[in-house]
C-alpha cells in the first residue's frame, strides 16, 4: 500500500514539475518575442492605451493590439529628452500641446536620427463622453505650437467633412474630416493628407488626420487603415 502511494505521489511531482517546465517555458517564449520587438513610443491623448471610464483592468484599443503585434509599445507624456533618449521611433497620435523645451528636444532627436509618425488631425471627430474644455478630453484640433512650420509643412482645416477614402502609396485609407497638408520641402501623398519629410539624418510622415485610429468609427476600412500605419512604421524604420 505504501509503495503503491509512493508511486503516486511520484507520478503527481512528476506531472507537476512538467506542468512547471512547460508554464516556465511558454512564459519564457512571450518575454523573448517581446524583447524581440522593437520599442515604439507612443504619445496620445486619445483612448489607446487606457479607456475614458476609469477602470482597474484596462484591455486598450484594437489599434493598440495591432501595433503591439509589431512593437513594444511604450506609452510617454512628453516628448522630452528624457523620453526619448535610447530610442528610435515615435508615434504621435494627436498629441497634447508640447512645453518649448519638449518641442526643442523632440527637433534635437529628429535631427539626430529618430523617426516620428505624426496624426495631426486639424478637426477630430473621435466621439468622448468627457466635456468640453476637460483637460482629459483629446483636443479637437492639433495643438501646433510652431512644429510643423519648423519641418516645413502647413497644415490646412478639411475641404470635405465626413469620411474621406484617399489612396496612399496604394492602400486605401478611410479617413473622417481630414485636414490638408502643404510644403515644398516634403513628398506629399493620399491627396496632400500625407507628407514625408526628411529632416538632416531623421526622417517624419505627418498625417493629417488621427481618426483612422478609431476602428469603431472606421468600420471594415479601419483594419486597412491599421496595416497603413503598420506599414508606414516599418517605412520609417528603414
Amino acid at each position: 500500500m505504501r509503495g503503491r502511494w509512493r508511486a503516486g505521489t511520484a507520478a503527481a511531482l512528476v506531472i507537476v514539475l512538467l506542468f512547471t517546465g512547460a508554464t516556465f517555458l511558454t512564459h519564457s517564449r512571450v518575454k523573448k518575442a517581446a524583447a524581440d520587438r522593437p520599442i515604439l513610443l507612443l504619445l496620445t491623448s486619445l483612448p489607446l492605451v487606457f479607456g475614458e471610464k476609469f477602470a482597474l483592468v484596462q484591455p486598450g484599443s484594437p489599434a493598440l493590439a495591432r501595433l503591439r503585434t509589431g512593437y513594444e509599445v511604450k506609452a510617454i507624456a512628453l516628448a522630452d529628452r528624457a523620453s526619448l533618449a535610447g530610442h528610435a521611433l515615435l508615434l504621435m497620435a494627436q498629441p497634447r500641446a508640447q512645453t518649448a523645451e519638449a518641442l526643442v528636444d523632440l527637433d534635437a532627436w529628429v535631427r539626430a536620427g529618430g523617426r516620428v509618425m505624426l496624426l495631426a488631425d486639424p478637426a477630430l471627430e473621435w466621439p468622448s463622453e468627457r466635456p468640453l474644455g476637460d483637460r482629459l478630453r483629446p483636443p479637437p484640433g492639433f495643438a501646433d505650437t510652431g512644429l510643423l512650420a519648423h519641418w516645413g509643412v502647413a497644415l490646412s482645416p478639411p475641404i470635405r467633412r465626413g469620411l474621406v477614402v484617399q489612396t496612399a502609396d496604394g492602400r486605401q485609407v478611410a479617413y473622417f474630416s481630414p485636414g490638408q497638408l502643404s510644403s515644398t520641402r516634403c513628398a506629399l501623398d493620399g491627396g496632400a493628407t500625407i507628407a514625408r519629410c526628411s529632416i538632416v539624418r531623421g526622417r517624419v510622415t505627418i498625417v493629417a488626420d488621427a481618426d483612422l485610429l478609431n476602428l469603431d468609427e472606421s468600420g471594415a476600412e479601419g483594419m486597412a487603415n491599421l496595416d497603413f500605419v503598420m506599414a508606414e512604421l516599418a517605412a520609417l524604420e528603414r
